[in-house]
């Protein structure tokens, strides 16, 4: 018996309302039924939401937000307005995973500090280094970032800091105003990785940067990527550049071991001395994923912190008129010497402006945790091995912790924040080892740049990119000259 084409057709499109539905729920079948059918002893239940897709979970919902109608805010906003507030934990599954999304302070305070519950997990740590400070546990955790934090960021090493980066900082600055016309993020970007790599590798400006500086640029990108290791994707571009940077670091990290000039004091040459309890040092592999990783976190922090300082200050005259006073009774006092970092800590108002322009760049949305046993949360389950992404982002963004928040207003910080609210640099004993860091070179930029330059935005209504972190399309296009 023989089927017509036109029946064949009507069974295919009749089916597709079941498939459609067998594949929408098929995540929930796979991993929340199982755990329903079980049951609680106390009664918990899982947090509200839904899993998505196979596969790709609800990445196309996240997508949606955060690249179509970039508006990332509403990714949260409409899992609250479908399922309500609750504890501030929505199921989902993303990156690969199932998850728990935490976006209230209560619950995102106690998977910052329970790290041995909710151990950092990135979904692609082979792009930033499975032996690197963010990826490694225990002892090996506590060993490196002992080291990066007294290299980077206690008080001996941001005086010495300060006056390594502001040469950069000032030639750069004139530089822009011999040119004229910029863009924000470029430049910053350039003199950011410049002075990374001096303090970092000891390396001078030249190709050998600039390849170095693109090939970060590939690997920034598939950081928060789906982990599709498939060529076209931003996953497989930043696993290629990965491996090229392996390979020029592998050879900078062998001309220090053979070298006969007089030893360099870099965060390289740290790293290759340290050691354990038991008198070894890391490895070749070990130190290469640090500098890395470490590359990774300094690079786009500073950089996007700087291009942000560059927007808020043209949006805003009357926090520069403010700044500029400040800084101005500063550059004074020093008759024409570089300021040190005893200096910015006495800069107030200056110092809010940082806190501000790190606040609303926010740099990092979300940060990965993954769950090593089953926890119980005021009635909710959190179960064994997924994922947790604590979106800080919304701290930041959410009126009900920040009065009209996406306004630029540094007098906000004549108070403190609500306790959790403010989380730009994580949380517990994964604070980022570098954060007091990153505000002295902000600090140090917003002084040069107010005592000496005027700018003015040649697209002030510039759609964003929030994607792999959020800057104007334009990277902050502005004219720019001494004032």
């Amino acid at each position: 018996m023989e089927i017509s084409l036109g029946v064949w057709v009507a069974l295919v499109l009749g089916g597709l309302p079941f498939w459609g539905l067998l594949l929408w729920w098929w995540n929930e079948f796979w991993y929340v039924l199982p755990l329903k059918l079980r049951g609680s002893s106390t009664g918990a239940k899982l947090p509200p939401g839904h899993l998505g897709f196979p596969f790709i979970g609800e990445m196309l919902s996240f997508l949606w937000y955060f690249k179509i109608v970039c508006h990332p805010d509403e990714f949260i906003n409409a899992k609250r307005a479908k399922y309500g507030d609750g504890v501030g934990m929505y199921r989902t599954h993303m990156f690969g995973k199932p998850s728990i999304i935490t976006c209230l302070p209560e619950i995102n305070k106690l998977v910052f500090q329970s790290e041995e519950n909710f151990p950092l997990n990135w979904p692609n740590v082979d792009i930033v280094g499975s032996s690197s400070l963010v990826a490694v546990h225990g002892s090996s955790h506590a060993r490196l970032r002992s080291y990066v934090v007294n290299v980077i960021n206690k008080p001996d090493a941001l005086r010495r800091i300060a006056g390594l980066v502001q040469p950069r900082i000032v030639a750069a600055l004139e530089s822009w105003a011999l040119k004229g016309r910029i863009k924000a993020y470029d430049e910053s970007k350039k003199v950011t990785f410049e002075n990374i790599g001096k303090l970092f590798v000891s390396l001078e400006p030249g190709p050998l940067l600039d390849t170095i500086d693109k090939l970060f640029e590939g690997v920034v990108k598939g950081i928060r990527a789906q982990p599709f290791n498939v060529p076209g994707s931003a996953y497989h571009h930043a696993l290629q550049c990965r491996r090229k940077l392996e390979a020029i670091f592998r050879v900078e990290l062998e001309k220090k071991k053979f070298r006969k000039e007089a030893v360099t004091t870099d965060l390289m040459d740290g790293l290759m001395q340290i050691t354990d309890d038991e008198g070894d040092k890391l490895s070749d592999k070990e130190v290469i994923d640090n500098i890395v990783s470490l590359v990774i976190a300094g690079y786009a922090s500073t950089a996007l912190s700087a291009m942000w300082a560059i927007f808020y200050l043209a949006k805003y005259p009357n926090v520069f008129k403010k700044l500029r006073e400040e800084n101005m009774i500063v550059s004074q006092n020093k008759n024409g010497e570089f300021i040190t970092s005893d200096d910015v800590s006495k800069m107030k108002y200056t110092n809010k402006v940082v806190e501000e322009i790190i606040r609303l760049a926010n740099i990092a949305a979300f940060v990965f945790r993954s769950v090593t046993k089953e926890i119980e949360y005021k009635g909710y389950i959190i179960p064994k091995n997924w994922n947790m992404l604590v979106w800080v982002r919304y701290l930041h963004t959410n009126s009900e912790h920040f009065d009209d928040p996406m306004c630029f207003k540094p007098d906000r910080w004549n108070n403190p924040a609500k306790p959790g609210t403010y989380q730009v640099f994580g949380g517990g004993s994964r604070i980022c080892a570098g954060n007091m860091l990153v505000r002295l070179q902000l600090a140090i930029l917003l002084h040069h740049l107010s005592v000496g330059y005027k700018w003015k935005l040649l697209n002030p209504n510039a759609s964003m990119n929030y994607l792999p972190h959020p800057r104007p399309v334009d990277n902050v296009e502005v004219t720019f000259s001494k004032i």
